[in-house]
């Protein structure tokens, strides 16, 4: 749940809340009692893009996925090898 501030409590005491944001505290900004924005903690990107294929087959429960064939399988799948730049059309 996030403190409600005002706009000017937010200018005048930018480095006090920016400090309790930095702590894992939320704010909801308000202008003349009305929500406008939300100042909340910054979530870093931690997912992983690539999952090796032994930790899915213990994730499943499963001992006998075949290496081979799941190299062979994401190997055959239509991903684009080459970035594309949307502006070049």
């Amino acid at each position: 749940m996030s403190t409600e501030i005002r706009q000017s409590e937010l200018r005048n005491d930018n480095a006090a809340i920016m400090r309790r944001v930095a702590e894992g505290e939320a704010f909801t900004v308000t202008v003349n009692g009305r929500p406008v924005a939300d100042v909340v903690p910054h979530q870093r990107d931690t997912k992983r893009r690539f999952i090796p294929v032994d930790e899915i087959a213990q994730l499943l429960g499963r001992e006998d996925l075949d290496r081979a064939a799941w190299i062979a399988d994401v190997e055959s799948a239509p991903f684009a090898d080459e970035v594309e730049d949307p502006w070049a059309r």
